[in-house]
């Protein structure tokens, strides 16, 4: 092999070195899009679930960005009228967690579903890998209406084929040590046991995304 020729293979060697160093070099960014429970109201700065995850993940080896879109009060349809800008950023994994408030107004659960499916196949047509939490009705609004409210979560898991965490305040609702003075939002505590429960299923999702 002559010199040029050999001094033109390190080149490419290098410059696919580079290439791939820049590629891993930037972090993994999770778009956590959701209602109050993304967004940590009511706890202290640094304690929210989307900051505990982000750490949780980093002391696991994972690259991580976990972007706050949490918005308090937001139902299913404000999550799917915000999905553009939230998907600005380019993420290449998301967070699901709407449709709390919808059940809270008791919104028809039909009309959760069709937004909730808008934007899971949003985010499949821009291939960003998925793990979609479900929520529960408040067992006030009746076993009918909570009955076509819970069967919305896994039918879309099934449908879309993402990752699915039953019951995103699963082990804090009801319990008063884990939650807030108002009974429905998470204390720091809370926030601790949700992030724990759902780590197995954050970091599957991890494992899905396409470098």
């Amino acid at each position: 092999m002559n010199r040029a020729r050999f001094k033109r293979m390190l080149s490419m060697i290098a410059a696919f070195a580079m290439a791939v160093t820049t590629t891993h070099a930037a972090p993994i960014k999770v778009l956590a899009l959701g209602t109050s429970l993304t967004q940590g109201l009511g706890v202290p700065p640094g304690l929210d679930l989307t900051e505990v995850l982000e750490a949780r993940l980093k002391a696991s080896g994972f690259d991580v960005k976990v972007i706050n879109a949490g918005v308090s009060g937001d139902t299913s349809a404000g999550g799917l009228a915000r999905l553009d800008w939230s998907l600005a950023d380019h993420p290449q994994a998301a967070i699901i967690e709407l449709g709390s408030n919808d059940a809270l107004r008791g919104q028809s659960p039909a009309e959760t579903e069709k937004n909730l499916s808008a934007i899971l196949a949003r985010l499949k047509a821009e291939h960003v890998a998925v793990l979609l939490t479900g929520m529960k009705a408040p067992r006030n609004l009746g076993p009918e209406y909570a009955a076509q409210f819970d069967a919305i979560y896994p039918k879309l898991a099934k449908q879309f084929g993402v990752l699915f965490y039953p019951f995103i305040l699963d082990g804090v609702a009801a319990n008063p040590k884990l939650n807030q003075a108002d009974g429905i939002h998470p204390n720091p505590a809370g926030v601790k046991l949700i992030a724990d429960r759902m780590m197995p299923y954050v970091k599957q999702l991890m494992l899905q995304v396409k470098h």
